[in-house]
């Protein structure tokens, strides 16, 4: 019951917003992300410990968190606000920096992968990547409720994302290195260690441990390396900046060829992080001092 319960609040909620003009629906996620900033205690404390990290001295890390939860009630907003028939107009406020690095590596034939952390919205950025003939493959959590994951599938497909779900003994590794051998494109959030089982590098001068995918599968398959940040525009509208190709270190042993990757793309998604650290909607434990009792 709990699990159809949320599932259709989901359904309702994208009934709900779907109905309202652009302005209106991206007015109202900031305001419903504001106010959850004052009950969701524990995700707004995590907010607070990153943005505090991400800003440094001399600087207010709550009143940023807010702006946090700001930014992410309109990531939700924008997600079920959107539909096929806007699509068009959506594209039309999306401005792309570095399409040359994209371009470039697409043409290359060996395979892209984009890394970025979880910045503004990422699905417009697949959005807009298959509008320049570079649709992408993401992988996607298996939530506990099937039909909510049923549900994300069918937006991404409908933001021309094709998805693979990371359940187990799902082969979601092959399907990316199949992707890659192809020649496509494939995206990966890369600033989370959701596993436990990463890289550990320097992030924001403390040491944590992140995904070594990105590194691991470029390292395999002879792949571009594509660090990408994507943020909202102050209204309507987003922007993605594409970095230049990431240059793996030449190492000899294989593990640790991976993990200087691991260290070199911690330091450019730091940089696209800082560009908008207020819309880093990063709100769970992500340093091993964040599960500490406070």
């Amino acid at each position: 019951m709990k699990r159809a319960l949320g599932y259709y609040a989901y359904r309702i909620l994208s009934g709900l917003f779907g109905l309202l003009p652009e302005p209106v629906m991206r007015r109202l996620g900031h305001g419903v992300g504001w106010l959850i900033s004052f009950i969701a205690r524990d995700r707004f404390r995590m907010a607070v410990r990153h943005q505090a990290r991400v800003l440094g001295p001399g600087h207010d890390p709550r009143r940023a968190a807010r702006q946090v939860f700001r930014h992410y009630g309109r990531y939700w907003a924008e997600t079920f606000w959107m539909r096929p028939r806007r699509r068009d107009a959506v594209l039309a406020r999306t401005r792309l920096d570095g399409i040359e690095h994209l371009l470039a590596a697409v043409a290359s034939g060996r395979g892209v992968v984009v890394a970025l952390p979880h910045l503004g919205n990422w699905e417009i950025a697949g959005l807009r990547a298959a509008d320049e003939d570079a649709r992408v493959l993401a992988v996607a959590e298996a939530l506990g409720n099937e039909r909510i994951v049923d549900w994300f599938t069918e937006m991404r497909r409908m933001m021309q994302i094709d998805v693979v779900i990371a359940r187990k003994g799902a082969t979601v590794t092959r399907d990316l290195i199949e992707r890659l051998k192809e020649g496509g494109v494939i995206a990966l959030l890369c600033d989370r260690d959701i596993k436990g089982t990463g890289v550990e590098v320097e992030f924001f001068g403390e040491v944590t441990t992140l995904p070594a995918g990105p590194i691991a599968l470029a390292d395999r398959t002879g792949a571009v390396v594509l660090p990408v940040g994507t943020y909202f525009a102050d209204g309507a509208g987003h922007a993605f900046e594409v970095r230049p190709p990431l240059e793996l270190p030449e190492v000899d042993d294989q593990a640790k060829r991976v993990e200087a990757g691991v260290a070199l793309l911690a330091s450019v998604i730091e940089d696209i992080i800082r560009k908008a650290p207020q819309q880093w909607h990063l709100i769970l434990p992500n340093w091993p001092s964040d599960r500490q009792p406070s």
